[in-house]
């Protein structure tokens, strides 16, 4: 990244003040129900400590976002201590990624888990949907630390001795589920559009889909998915392990009612 672009990206912290004004990034539309979802999410007493920030450029356009935490309340299927999660980061265009937005905002990170004594940072990648590719944190200094399924577990320590952070089986909770189940949290403000739609689309086909909210980090770091916040799970069989479409859903239902 450059110097000239590193001057040009201003970073903003979300706070539950001016989470009206700034927004989630990721969800434009604040009449939109996962828009009040989400704000509700980060500003509940149980997600104290959760961080988000959002990079502008000089004319105050919103070019991506960083959502973090102390690793022991991360609403993923991970066991850390005293490390900061990234929980989720996203630059949605191919031209703010090249100017090493996403890296600036990292390295803001770094500074603030120093200034804090925590151990280093860690984070969970996927080359498949809806998480950050390592690529991002390897050039930042990451290493993989563990692996299981499409999902890896990267971190930076700061300190050699300290306790690796380790991924939670999460297939060993797969097995409880009997029937069909939704798991999902509205730390994803797409989350209740999809829970929606799958509900709808369930009670078309007659289906007795039980869902259930996720209501603490506990509940996610224990959930049957490597994503933690969204499973969709028949007879201890994981469908789906982030937010599908009511088409998607469809073509699972058709599968699985003829199999």
């Amino acid at each position: 990244m450059s110097k000239e672009h590193s001057e040009n990206i201003i970073i903003k912290n979300v706070t539950e003040e001016n989470i009206s004004d700034l927004g989630v990034f990721c969800i434009k539309n604040k009449k939109a129900e996962g828009y009040k979802v989400k704000k509700d999410w980060f500003c509940s007493a149980r997600n104290k400590g959760v961080r988000i920030k959002i990079a502008f450029d000089q004319d105050g356009k919103q070019l991506g976002f960083i959502e973090y935490l102390p690793s022991e309340i991360a609403w993923r299927p991970i066991k850390a201590r005293n490390y900061i999660f990234i929980q989720c980061i996203a630059m949605f265009s191919k031209s703010t990624r090249d100017k090493g937005t996403a890296s600036r905002m990292i390295q803001e990170i770094e500074k603030e888990a120093m200034a804090e004594n925590k151990f280093g940072l860690c984070t969970m990648s996927s080359n498949g949907s809806w998480m950050a590719n390592k690529t991002l944190f390897l050039k930042n200094g990451f290493n993989i630390l563990e692996k299981k399924g499409r999902f890896e577990l990267l971190g930076k320590s700061f300190n050699g001795n300290s306790e690796k952070p380790e991924l939670l089986d999460w297939t060993q909770e797969q097995s409880a589920f009997k029937g069909w189940h939704l798991l999902y949290a509205n730390q994803c403000p797409w989350h209740i559009k999809s829970v929606t739609d799958l509900q709808s689309t369930a009670k078309e086909y007659s289906i007795d889909l039980k869902v259930k909210e996720l209501d603490s980090p506990s509940q996610a770091q224990q959930a049957p998915s490597g994503y933690g916040t969204f499973s969709l799970i028949k007879d201890g069989k994981l469908l789906a392990d982030h937010y599908i479409s009511k088409t998607r859903f469809k073509t699972i239902l058709k599968q699985e009612l003829q199999s």
